[in-house]
């Protein structure tokens, strides 16, 4: 069985995967992985609800066969209760990520119950199980891709979706590093960047943002980032299949890698794949 990684804060405060949240990691004072207690902790310092206005607090994870209310998206949605395991990197997360982004992940929960209620009361629509996909991709694996609402922006933005990885990463580099962000916030994905791999890939969410952006506190950025994904995902006809997220080599971001420093790193089509050949230009 695989060792879990130990508890390493100054690595994860190093790591420019983790950025999102550096904020919060700051204020961890644990020696060892932090609790249900320490998360709570920090709730009490910014207190959140969900979208139907119940305040949060992250809970025990209940064992067992649950009725559908007790339900991990049900129970979220009805009673505010986030639900977490103990000495859990993927819960932790997930909860970091609710600390972070908490206007998205409620509405981001909301979309989960809604489509599990049409789902259980239209079983032969499959609509809602794509849906359900979707968001569940988003939630595990999605990253915020934010780009300059500018022509410049809009041709690095249309490589990505594209696939044109080494035009994007390497010869348009000094402008993806200016016009372009990237934030993790599945927390599935999180928990693979404690040990990253070639192979590690994120699926990113696209969003224009003014130039002067780029130029703000990160604290400024991530509030501005969760009002954005929160209106995207209010939307109801937005985010409703998985090809609406676009797939993101992770290690191909410039400076997330050791060896993406070197032009021939973006030769590997293994991992940096051509994609898909339908899109629209």
């Amino acid at each position: 069985m695989k060792k879990s990684p130990e508890w390493n804060k100054e690595t994860l405060l190093h790591s420019p995967l983790f950025a999102p949240l550096h904020p919060l990691l700051t204020e961890i004072r644990s020696n060892g992985l932090p609790t249900l207690q320490d998360c709570n902790a920090l709730l009490a310092a910014q207190p959140l609800t969900v979208q139907c206005g119940i305040a949060l607090r992250f809970v025990t994870q209940t064992v067992g066969k649950q009725a559908f209310e007790a339900q991990y998206e049900p129970r979220c949605y009805l009673k505010g209760e986030v639900q977490m395991r103990e000495n859990n990197w993927h819960d932790l997360f997930n909860a970091l990520v609710w600390l972070t982004f908490p206007k998205s992940k409620a509405i981001l929960n909301a979309r989960h119950y809604h489509a599990l209620t049409n789902i259980i009361e239209s079983p032969t629509r499959s609509e809602r199980g794509a849906v359900r996909d979707a968001n569940t991709l988003l939630d595990e694996s999605g990253v915020i891709i934010v780009y300059s609402d500018t022509h410049a922006g809009d041709e690095l933005a249309s490589l990505l979706r594209h696939f044109k990885w080494k035009e994007l990463f390497w010869q348009r580099r000094e402008q993806v590093g200016t016009i372009m962000g990237f934030y993790l916030f599945g927390h599935g994905l999180y928990e693979k960047a404690l040990e990253p791999y070639v192979g590690m890939t994120g699926q990113g969410l696209l969003l224009a943002v003014e130039s002067a952006f780029f130029s703000w506190p990160l604290k400024q950025q991530l509030a501005h980032l969760d009002s954005l994904l929160t209106n995207h995902l209010a939307a109801p006809e937005l985010c409703r299949h998985t090809r609406d997220l676009s797939p993101l080599p992770l290690l191909g971001v410039p400076g997330w890698a050791v060896g993406n420093h070197d032009k021939t790193y973006y030769d590997n089509t293994h991992y940096f794949r051509p994609g898909r050949r339908n899109l629209p230009g």
